[in-house]
């Protein structure tokens, strides 16, 4: 198996998901995300215990389709996948991934933005792995809403996010061992600076509270963290 690209992108502006980001996107993933490979293994345990036959599994923000790949190969027989992608590059590199499903019918990938529609399926498992933390905070609930709303009953939203901390001083405790596990993995003070500024205003996340009380008001009652590691978490919530 051929080695990812090396993530060496040192932005100029606001973050966004272009060619240079999408090329490196599985190495840049495996080095800025903590337990990253522990994280994947949980969201698809957790699909898996959750997947009905017959039904549609969402994985929303698919980029290159690392989340929902494992699915496919697993489920491809009884279900059908939608991923939802706004990038063009993304777009570009997980349609030709998926090539042969998407002809066959089994995957189908959307050019969507959650912000105005969502799409018109019967969802045993929605995926949303860092994704709702790029969308502007105004727009979260009605996104939430709408995965609740085409859940079918016992149905899953898989969500992991970028978190703040419960205070401004825990919050400055953990990014800056945060930023220092970046630089064990092998990103310099410059890029890790240069990413830190760019992702301002683009990536905004909230606390952990914040996160469970917005799937709460969007209906899920049963809702659990299944992983933490300092500012970033995942929440099983069940229809």
């Amino acid at each position: 198996m051929v080695n990812p690209p090396i993530d060496q992108v040192m932005p100029n502006g606001k973050w966004a998901f272009g060619d240079d980001v999408t090329d490196v996107f599985d190495n840049m993933l495996e080095r800025s995300i903590p337990q990253y490979q522990i994280m994947r293994q949980a969201c698809f345990d957790l699909a898996v215990k959750y997947q009905q036959q017959d039904t549609a599994i969402v994985d929303l923000g698919c980029s290159r389709g690392e989340a929902m790949a494992p699915l496919v190969d697993r489920f491809g027989a009884y279900n059908t996948f939608v991923g939802v992608e706004m990038s063009p590059p993304m777009l570009d590199a997980i349609r030709d991934r998926f090539k042969s499903q998407i002809t066959s019918g089994i995957v189908d990938i959307r050019d969507m933005d959650l912000r105005r529609e969502f799409p018109a399926v019967r969802a045993s498992v929605v995926l949303s792995v860092l994704t709702l933390q790029f969308t502007p905070i105004e727009y979260r609930l009605r996104i939430v809403k709408n995965i609740y709303d085409h859940l079918v009953p016992g149905g899953a939203l898989i969500l992991v996010e970028k978190v703040l901390g419960a205070s401004a001083d825990i919050d400055e405790t953990v990014v800056r061992i945060y930023y220092q596990l970046k630089a064990q993995n092998g990103y310099s003070q410059d890029q890790i600076e240069r990413k830190r500024l760019s992702l301002e205003g683009v990536l905004v996340p909230v606390t952990a509270r914040w996160n469970e009380e917005l799937l709460a008001l969007s209906g899920f009652r049963e809702i659990d963290c299944f992983w933490r590691w300092m500012n970033f978490a995942g929440w099983v919530a069940i229809k």
